[in-house]
């Protein structure tokens, strides 16, 4: 478990769907800096964890609490909107590649750093140039990604490792406590997985990360600890090594998966 100040914590964290209990009474807490993994078999409720993180749905009972680095103490998030979430500092990807696939790689990241410049959000009629520190802000973010000479392409041209990359840096815009990355190596090829993870390190350097993550290769190697979820509940949490000697880890998930000791995280071997 985590310090007793976390940067985010669950508390009974329960949603149904009718009969079907999607996440089971989680009990969870991440410390400020940590890279935390969460696995688990397809429909394990690993996305609706994330979604009743930040907002998108409502629990069915429990509580979600939250400590921005600009306030004293936590802010109880259960019944936050997504877009309060993402204001106090706390921002996700999706499992689809989620960009403006018309707008350049540059628009795409700026119109981010709008979004959570709150005063400025819906401003529309302003002249352009009033959002040159929006420009600066976009640019640095490019930098970091690595997008930067692709600043004026359509994002619809990137490849789809580099519009995983490009969805990083729109959830970077805001600097946010924590970023919560859904399978951000999906659809990726061998040779731009390494890529997505190695940005995915960079931004653990400075910021809390959570993923959901598929590829074992890429959890094992960069993981602080990893939480399992099955059938909604959480049946372990621990750090890699542990993790993957479970014995109820192996029956509920990992099954035949071997670290063969490989350092490529592109090697894509996946479990479930």
């Amino acid at each position: 478990m985590t310090s007793a100040e976390p940067l985010l914590a669950t508390s009974g964290l329960t949603r149904e769907f009718g009969g079907i209990t999607a996440v089971d009474d989680v009990d969870f807490a991440l410390a400020d800096g940590e890279l935390c993994s969460v696995i688990g078999p397809n429909g394990a409720g690993k996305t609706t964890f994330f979604n009743l993180l930040t907002g998108v749905l409502e629990p069915t009972r429990g509580t979600v609490e939250f400590s921005p680095s600009d306030r004293d103490g936590r802010v109880d998030v259960t019944d936050a909107s997504p877009h309060e979430t993402a204001l106090l500092g706390l921002h996700r990807s999706y499992q689809i590649t989620n960009v403006f696939p018309t707008v350049s790689v540059l628009e795409n990241v700026r119109i981010a750093v709008q979004a959570h410049r709150g005063n400025d959000t819906w401003r529309f009629w302003r002249n352009v140039h009033a959002f040159d520190d929006h420009f600066v802000e976009a640019e640095r973010i490019l930098e970091r990604i690595g997008l930067a000479e692709s600043a004026d392409r359509p994002a619809e041209t990137l490849s789809h490792g580099e519009k995983r990359s490009l969805e990083i840096g729109i959830a970077l815009a805001g600097d946010p406590d924590l970023l919560l990355l859904d399978e951000p190596t999906a659809g990726v090829s061998s040779e731009d997985v390494a890529q997505v993870t190695a940005l995915i390190e960079d931004v653990a350097a400075d910021h809390a990360i959570m993923l959901i993550e598929h590829n074992m290769d890429v959890v094992m190697g960069i993981s602080d600890r990893v939480v399992v979820l099955d059938r909604g509940e959480l049946i372990a949490d621990s750090d890699p090594a542990t993790v993957r000697e479970s014995e109820a880890v192996q029956r509920a998930y990992l099954g035949g998966y071997e670290d063969d000791g490989a350092s490529d995280a592109g090697a894509g071997v996946t479990a479930g």
